[in-house]
């Protein structure tokens, strides 16, 4: 499945685009899956939570795609 994300602040965090996006049901859910190198961004995988995410990089987990959009 593919979900778009509208920034309202110049970036998002990654464990907020999860969550956002209704992939994680929690902040710490968020975290343990980007801890466990389940997460790409823009096709590699981080492991950083706090990740800052800009308009134009996409997000993978488990098959679903996050587009961030302006």
């Amino acid at each position: 499945m593919t979900y778009n994300i509208k920034l309202r602040e110049e970036y998002i965090k990654l464990g907020q685009a999860l969550k956002t996006a209704g992939l994680t049901d929690s902040g710490v859910e968020a975290k343990i899956v980007i801890q466990d190198g389940l997460v790409k961004v823009n096709g590699e995988t981080d492991t950083r939570r706090g990740r800052k995410l800009y308009a134009g990089d996409t997000v993978e987990f488990e098959g679903n795609v996050i587009n961030i959009e302006e």
